[in-house]
């Protein structure tokens, strides 16, 4: 293959090779030059983007050299750069008659089934030819084949061809690399899990073997048995920045938020800052509800990713925690700068608003959310309760039969069309409809009576509530 490096001088400097060149191109030349020369000259100018002239050199060395398989693959190449592909398909014949046993070539031969888009047939060569090597050869087939089958998006075949590398180097770091995502994304951690149990028991210092099988635990939800692995992964090597990412993860999904701060801290002294990471220990700090701690890494992440939204909507849930409604409000607004099609910032400002009592404009945001996703349940609930805390009774039954339209018929619908009717007086009306809603979702009964405390007051609401809650024990 071509080789950038034009230092070597042990055919002496490229100046007086392509010199040479120039008097046997003009026909003056009293020697010719070697193949290993002609090789440079035509390096030098494919490099050089002159593939006119790389493919004229190649002419000329063809003529002093007709039988050299490099004088021929650098011809390949060459036509393969220029989309060529029949003219260097024959050439590879030809090539073959004279060693058929070169690795550029078959690597070469399947690039050019690619650029064609015969994905199988480049496929069906790099397995044929994979028996030919042995070792390193064989390995670098291997991983050509597992890309040729991403391109086909023959997805398993992929990670079945890469746990063949690592059957036979332990230790490739390209291989190892990519079989963890590919166990991920074929819904093959259990394989995964058996095969890289099997690495770290014969291989135990292996740290990307450790940290594979803890992936794929964490894949299978197995967060206790992800941690052991990765744990042994950091032992190995203790800078390996994603065992620590990923065993924070493990432990957030496990609720432990103070060890998963130990491993991100971890994390911050062997790696550069991220803001992926500075988030991670806001939302530990948030879950343990030290929101003004949360708040300090939330900021730290905003520094580095400015035009990240998702980061001041956080900072914003933290205010809103401690009912701090004007600076949740200034959060939430810079979130929605950012992204202005979100409608839960819209959703988040109008409950601050509904907070401060500015009814009217909390109000503007949930018709904006609305508007941004008609289809959502949540941002349908969010209006009508909007309408019904400000005294829109009718309003809120109009708004419900649309919602309807959009929705469907969902329970938490009808409990707020029953308090509506309650409090326009429609009390038949008002109970059918909140025995309605009970039969759907007793469980939901809370969207009701948080509306208005006081409708448990009332005997018939009551002993209805009570009705539907006793049946859901039995």
């Amino acid at each position: 293959m071509f080789d950038d490096d034009y230092n070597d001088d042990e055919l002496g400097p490229l100046e007086e090779i392509l010199a040479r060149y120039e008097m046997v191109k003009k026909g003056e030349a009293t020697f010719v030059p070697d193949e290993e020369e002609f090789e440079r000259v035509i390096e030098y100018y494919f490099q050089m983007s002159n593939e006119e002239q790389a493919m004229t050199a190649c002419e000329i060395a063809n003529t002093y050299y007709p039988f050299s398989p490099s004088i021929m693959l650098l011809k390949a190449e060459i036509l393969t750069q220029a989309q060529k592909y029949g003219q260097a398909l024959r050439v590879l014949d030809e090539l073959e008659q004279y060693d058929n046993n070169s690795l550029d070539a078959v690597l070469l031969r399947a690039d050019v089934y690619v650029s064609q888009f015969r994905h199988t047939q480049a496929a069906e060569w790099l397995e044929a030819q994979s028996a030919n090597f042995e070792g390193r050869e064989k390995v670098e087939i291997l991983l050509e084949l597992s890309d040729v089958y991403d391109e086909a998006e023959e997805f398993d075949s992929v990670f079945d061809t890469l746990k063949k590398v690592v059957a036979i180097d332990k230790r490739n770091e390209e291989a190892l690399q990519k079989i963890c995502f590919w166990a991920e994304f074929t819904e093959r951690n259990e394989e995964s899990v058996a095969m890289h149990t099997q690495l770290t028991d014969d291989d135990p210092f292996n740290a990307l073997g450790w940290f594979n099988l803890g992936a794929a635990y964490q894949g299978l939800k197995m967060y206790e048995k992800a941690i052991d692995s990765y744990e042994y992964c950091v032992a190995i090597d203790e800078k390996f920045e994603f065992a620590y990412r990923n065993m924070a993860d493990a432990f957030m999904r496990l609720k432990q938020y103070e060890k998963a701060l130990e491993v991100l801290e971890k994390h911050i002294e062997i790696g550069k800052p991220e803001d992926v990471i500075y988030e991670a220990m806001g939302y530990c700090w948030e879950k343990r509800k030290d929101y003004s701690r949360a708040r300090q890494f939330y900021r730290q992440a905003s520094q580095l990713s400015p035009q990240d939204d998702g980061i001041f909507y956080r900072i914003g849930e933290t205010y809103a925690r401690e009912k701090q409604w004007e600076k949740a409000i200034k959060s939430f607004s810079v979130a929605l700068h950012l992204d202005k099609e979100n409608a839960s910032y819209c959703m988040a400002i109008g409950n601050c608003l509904m907070e401060l009592n500015v009814k009217s404009e909390a109000l503007v945001c949930y018709l904006n959310a609305v508007r941004l996703k008609p289809d959502n349940k949540t941002t349908w609930v969010s209006l009508v309760r909007g309408l019904f805390l400000a005294g829109y009774y009718e309003e809120v039954i109009m708004q419900l039969q649309v919602a309807t339209e959009h929705c469907g018929n969902k329970a938490d619908f009808i409990y707020f069309h029953s308090a509506a009717l309650f409090e326009l007086g429609k009390v038949k009306e008002a109970t059918l409809h909140l025995e309605k809603a009970l039969k759907m979702a007793p469980t939901k009964v809370k969207l009701f009576t948080e509306l208005n405390p006081e409708f448990l007051m009332r005997p018939q609401i009551a002993d209805l509530v009570s009705k539907y809650k006793k049946a859901k024990k039995r």
